[in-house]
Formats: C-alpha cells, structure tokens, sequence
C-alpha cells in the first residue's frame, strides 16, 4: 500500500499546491464518533507547539508511515496543508 501511496498521492500531499476543493477523503479517516471540541482543540494545539519545539531539523529525512523517508521542505507542506485545509474546511 505504501508504494502505490508513494507512486499516486505523495507528490500532492507534499507539494506547494493547495488541496483541491472537495477532495474526497478515504474512508478509514472519517470520523464518525462524537468529539469533544474543547479538548480537540487543545489536542491540536499541542501537536503544533511540540512540532515548533522540536524544529525543523527534526523532521529532516523522518520516514512518514504513508509516504517513506521526507525532506524538512515537505513535512512542511503537508503540516502546513493539512492544518490549512481543516481550518478552511471549517470556517476558522
């Protein structure tokens, strides 16, 4: 699975392009259980301030699960995407 991910959806996930509106998302990402948006949120802002505590260089040549072995330049993109998209998605 890895590879096909790799061959297919790598470069769009770490590229400097934004997502295309209405991206369908897999399946096994759907959340269909009730969060609490409070501590959701805290979640995530500690996600974000850990990443920014660990830096840059961290990152550097980190084996993702989906993608294998990236560079500083893409984790970048697909943080930086990812967390774009949900913010845009809800409004915020």
């Amino acid at each position: 699975m890895k590879f096909i991910l790799k061959k297919l959806v790598k470069n769009k996930v770490v590229n400097e392009k934004p997502y295309p509106k209405n991206n369908q998302t897999a399946p096994a990402f759907i959340i269909k259980d009730e969060r609490e948006f409070e501590k959701e949120k805290l979640r995530l802002i500690a996600y974000i301030n850990q990443t920014q505590q660990l830096g840059e260089s961290h990152f550097d040549g980190k084996e993702s699960h989906s993608f294998g072995i990236l560079t500083k330049t893409e984790w970048n993109n697909m943080f930086y995407k990812h967390l774009d998209h949900h913010l845009n998605q809800f409004g915020v």
